[in-house]
């Protein structure tokens, strides 16, 4: 039997500090959405993670 996690959240982007709390994932403050935008493209190609929108001014990246 495999037992264990399929997906991982490898970071956090946002342009809201309050929004997020730390914890274990790596958080990327972004000065405006085009940084926000240019970060997370970057990362995801990196990390060859997959960029989702929260829709709440903040972006994850998940390995899938």
């Amino acid at each position: 039997m495999d037992v264990g996690f399929k997906e991982d959240i490898l970071a956090i982007i946002t342009t809201n500090k309050e929004l997020v709390s730390s914890g274990t994932t790596p958080i990327f403050y972004a000065r405006d959405e085009d940084e926000k935008e240019r970060v997370a493209l970057l990362i995801s190609k990196v990390t060859m993670g997959m960029v989702h929108d929260l829709e709440n001014g903040s972006y994850v990246i998940v390995k899938h």
